[in-house]
């Protein structure tokens, strides 16, 4: 059941907002947390600015909550420390995604023709890199960084969009790696790393996990090349003539690469296996499983192999199969369903993304500067982990953010009437002057609205809001 006191939530959601009072030195920057948190929680169904602003039942001067976002002197990156070092679960798989936002001009700070998830082609649109941490019931944001193309690193485009001098450019598996290092110096306990092909076809990420020890489960583009097992390197052939001996061990002659497709292609029938898997406490899933251990080829151009890996293969059970791809650290020992588990941890970061664009607007951001981005994206994670952290309280596990909302609403409404009496008395003397409305029409008329839709009601005298649907009863 959800816990329908209002003051009780209240007071949570000012308690956790506490934690975060440090990172802002002023009085006027608290209130506005406050109130832009709240907003974002609030039923408004844009998060942009000017629509959260006009949900508030206290929200102050427009200006002043502009200012917050866009000039006002707190760093984004230290509330995003300060939120590391107070999310309860310390355990967990770290998850790296790139979401995209579209946009419709060029304006918005980092915008510009390149891949966009969100519309599946290349868009207009922002990219963002970050990284959560699943603990296996709940995901917790852990940090967010805008990719920021070189085009957008000019004088003129950092003057525009206030875009630091330290700033510089690099690729999205470079800014992960970031986040990633980010993450284990505040103390988390990374368990294993997962992530889509965008990260997953670059070596020198994959490098890095395994120097760190950290397994992993990444998706491939479907022609990653492997050696199938691991070559045994032959030692150099004796020096012919003069000059200095060759050191360098070489593959042995015949030796040859395959791409994850054709491995796949060339598997029979019964090498594919049927195999279950569950996200979270939603229905299983089921598909088709193969998988082999490889050593990936990209290294062998340095001339050195990599470690040897699973190429995990999955094929739907659609009309027309789609393959994904993965390359999987675990032991040769891992069974199979183990390395499926793995790979689909990413489910949760597509479920939080859900409630992030949908809920409390992610992706509604208008402002133009890359300072304004980072604070807007450091409060919705502050404001999606309140909701979390809720979860976590007994007989909450299913909590939704309409059901948040619904609570804070009830909060702000009551505010509201509180701090402007007037507005209750003119509500009631428009009720009262709505029923005389209603009873002076024909009876005829009355009986109509009775069975027709609810719209209806608009015709009969009653606003679309706040008024009861049904006739009332007759004093």
């Amino acid at each position: 059941m959800l816990d329908r006191t209002a003051t009780a939530w209240l007071r949570r959601l000012l308690t956790w907002l506490e934690l975060f009072e440090d990172g802002f030195a002023r009085q006027s920057q608290r209130g506005a947390l406050r109130r832009y948190v709240t907003g974002l929680l609030s039923d408004s169904r844009r998060k942009s600015m000017e629509a959260m602003w006009a949900r508030l039942s206290d929200p102050g001067t427009y200006q002043a909550f502009q200012h917050f976002i866009t000039h006002a002197p707190w760093e984004a990156e230290a509330i995003w420390t300060r939120l590391r070092e107070v999310v309860p679960d310390r355990t967990g798989v770290l998850i790296l995604d790139g979401t995209s936002f579209p946009k419709q001009g060029p304006a918005s700070v980092g915008v510009a023709r390149q891949y966009c998830g969100a519309r599946g082609k290349i868009a207009n649109c922002q990219t963002a890199v970050n990284v959560a941490l699943w603990t296996g019931t709940r995901a917790w944001r852990l940090g967010a960084t805008l990719y920021l193309p070189e085009a957008w690193l000019t004088s003129r485009q950092r003057s525009r969009a206030k875009i630091p001098a330290a700033v510089a450019f690099a690729p999205k598996w470079q800014l992960a790696l970031t986040l990633l290092r980010q993450v284990r110096a505040a103390g988390f306990a990374v368990t294993a790393v997962v992530g889509d092909a965008e990260f997953g076809d670059n070596a020198t990420l994959r490098r890095t996990l395994h120097r760190a020890r950290l397994p992993y489960a990444l998706g491939v583009s479907s022609d990653v090349t492997v050696f199938l097992g691991t070559p045994v390197l032959e030692a150099p052939p004796p020096p012919i003539g003069k000059g200095r001996p060759r050191t360098r061990r070489r593959l042995p002659l015949g030796t040859q690469t395959v791409e994850a497709r054709a491995w796949a292609a060339a598997q029979t029938p019964r090498a594919w296996r049927l195999v279950s898997w569950r996200n979270g406490a939603n229905p299983a899933w089921r598909a088709r499983f193969c998988a082999v251990r490889v050593t990936p080829a990209h290294d062998w151009r340095e001339y050195r192999l990599a470690p040897e890996v699973w190429l995990l293969c999955e094929r739907d059970l659609g009309p027309t199969p789609r393959i994904k791809y993965y390359l999987v650290d675990l032991p040769v020992t891992a069974p199979q369903r183990a390395l499926v588990q793995l790979a689909h941890q990413r489910w949760a970061i597509e479920q939080q993304y859900q409630e992030l664009k949908d809920e409390i607007g992610l992706d509604h951001f208008e402002g133009r500067s890359l300072p304004g981005w980072q604070r807007h994206v450091v409060l919705i994670a502050i404001a999606y982990s309140f909701l979390q952290h809720e979860r976590g309280r007994r007989g909450q596990t299913q909590l939704t953010l309409p059901q948040v909302r619904a609570v804070i609403q009830e909060v702000l409404t009551a505010h509201f009437f509180m701090t402007h009496p007037g507005y209750l008395e003119w509500m009631l003397k428009l009720k009262d002057v709505q029923l005389r409305i209603w009873w002076s029409r024909p009876q005829s008329a009355v009986r109509n609205a009775r069975t027709s839709s609810p719209s209806s009601n608009r015709t009969c005298g009653f606003p679309a809001y706040g008024f009861p649907r049904c006739s009332p009863c007759k004093p």
